[in-house]
């Protein structure tokens, strides 16, 4: 059997860890150029540039479909937290498109279209905040992680969210909707497990 990974879950209505400022940089909302020669910002990439592009004044990006938002999750990894001196495990990369993926086609399938998408590099990893037009809290967000025996309703996708993330907040929004926030961390590659 699995065990799902050690770490701080935040319950609904719980803070959460923060930065220095008391939130995380928003990766969007910076004006400009988005990067370019001679200039101290990475370049964006070309599905970040679009879903910058498309983005509201709230900062999310206008991501429509879980492919939209691991490209543009992918994005925010390669310009945000990999660096010269740094890059993100592979293994890590691929768990948190994963989450990301659970997230959107949850929000899509079961939460009456997905309404906003945000990925940014916070602390150890990846913020990933996902906002649905549903009130209703899924059951799994708060489970132990234990995989379904049989399908009765429920399948992998909440399990597998539990056990890859950290810092799972789900919080209902004012106006409707709710808003599905976790953390997925980030490993140095090149480091061992315990760096």
């Amino acid at each position: 059997m699995l065990e799902r990974p050690t770490g701080a879950r935040t319950r609904p209505g719980e803070a959460g860890p923060q930065g220095p400022d008391g939130r995380s940089e928003p990766v969007l909302g910076r004006g400009g150029d988005g990067g370019a020669p001679g200039s101290d910002r990475p370049v964006r990439s070309e599905e970040r540039q679009r879903a910058e592009a498309g983005a509201g004044s709230s900062g999310t990006a206008a991501v429509t479909s879980a492919a939209g938002a691991r490209a543009y999750t992918r994005s925010v990894v390669r310009e945000t937290w990999d660096s010269p001196l740094r890059t993100a495990r592979e293994e890590d990369v691929v768990d948190l498109l994963l989450v990301v993926s659970e997230l959107v086609t949850n929000a899509i399938r079961h939460g009456g279209g997905l309404a906003g998408f945000e990925a940014a590099v916070d602390g150890e990893g990846v913020r990933v905040v996902v906002r649905d037009r549903s009130d209703v809290v899924p059951r799994g967000a708060l489970g132990s992680g234990e995989l379904p025996r049989g399908h009765h309703g429920s399948g992998y996708g909440w399990p597998l969210i539990v056990r890859l993330a950290r810092e799972i907040a789900v919080d209902r929004l004012e106006g409707g909707g709710k808003s599905v926030s976790v953390l997925v961390p980030l490993r140095e590659s090149g480091l061992p497990d315990g760096g």
